[in-house]
């Protein structure tokens, strides 16, 4: 199950589950689009990797499987 991380890595956007901005490489490196399309030109900086838009949860399944609340954006 997606980890469902709840900020850009790079930026510290906010990435709520409905969010269609959110982007995930395979190793669930959660960036926004602005900075995938941007400065990161599509290549994750922590792996390498390419991104794919991260799927949202359905809103009745996040009581039982929620989202993290772990910031992963180091200001």
């Amino acid at each position: 199950m997606l980890e469902m991380r709840p900020d850009c890595e790079r930026c510290g956007r906010d990435l709520p589950p409905e969010s269609a901005e959110a982007r995930i490489c395979s190793f669930e490196c959660t960036f926004c689009a602005p900075c995938v399309d941007g400065p990161l030109a599509g290549i994750c900086p922590n792996c390498g990797g390419g991104f794919a838009p991260r799927p949202t949860r359905a809103a009745a399944l996040l009581e039982r499987y929620p989202a993290s609340d772990v910031r992963r954006h180091k200001a």
